[in-house]
């Protein structure tokens, strides 16, 4: 009996790291490298190998290459709602930051997220996502924006322009084309970081100052990836130009 036991708690354990295995060339954008599996499942590489050989054993369309890595292929997928514990109480937090922090329909979506996903838990689960003990907490009033941010997530999520009226620190009013790169919400307010074309340049937008905006037919001239790597890039130039000044005073 107690080996019977032991050979079926290692046969779960085995079970759920093969889960988190998928889970891993699921989320990642390009190939995994055994060493890099290996340190995130506490295993041995060796290991890695035996389980991608099972995996693709039982049918998982798993390529891997020497020295590159594995990445998992297309027309396949696990079983939707998959979650552990943990897992879980990361979703819950997340959508009482969205809550918290987002315009009223991002809102209002967390909300119907977490109930049509406790919906079809496990009876079990459903304590461990809608009791879970995370809370987050708005301790400033946010500043009223006088357009819909909605208008803003369609454009970045269709890759469009938008023409934007905006009011300045100085209270002068633009007319503006830009291109929306990310949409950053803050505690207190919601920044909109786009190319503008009136600056030729990135511009850090805040949302509240947006006094009318609407949704272009153009597309991005560059996709929204290569817009968002670029600014991340100057970004991190004009930190590094900031700390050095910083240490040179």
């Amino acid at each position: 009996m107690l080996s019977a036991a032991l050979d079926y708690h290692r046969a779960m354990r085995r079970a759920d790291r093969l889960l988190r295995l998928v889970q891993i060339l699921r989320r990642a954008r390009g190939p995994v490298t055994a060493a890099r599996i290996a340190d995130e499942l506490e295993i041995t590489v060796r290991t890695v190998y035996r389980d991608m050989a099972s995996l693709i054993g039982n049918g998982v369309p798993v390529i891997g290459e020497a020295g590159v890595g594995y990445v998992l292929g297309e027309g396949f997928d696990l079983p939707p709602l998959m979650f552990n514990p943990d897992e879980l109480e990361a979703l819950m937090l997340g959508a009482r930051l969205v809550e918290a922090r987002g315009d009223p329909a991002l809102s209002l979506a967390a909300a119907d997220a977490v109930t049509k996903i406790a919906a079809v838990l496990p009876k079990s689960l459903r304590p461990v996502l809608l009791e879970a003990p995370l809370m987050s907490t708005r301790y400033r009033e946010p500043l009223l924006d006088h357009i819909d941010a909605a208008l803003i997530r369609t454009a970045l999520r269709e890759q469009r322009k938008l023409a934007i009226a905006y009011v300045d620190e100085k209270g002068e009013t633009t007319e503006r084309i830009i291109w929306p790169v990310v949409l950053g919400y803050l505690e207190d307010r919601r920044i909109l970081v786009a190319w503008c074309e009136l600056r030729s340049d990135y511009r850090h937008f805040r949302t509240d100052r947006i006094t009318a905006a609407s949704v272009l037919a153009d597309r991005l001239p560059k996709h929204r990836d290569s817009l968002l790597k670029r600014w991340r890039e100057l970004e991190a130039s004009h930190s590094a130009e900031r700390m050095g000044a910083k240490s040179r005073v």
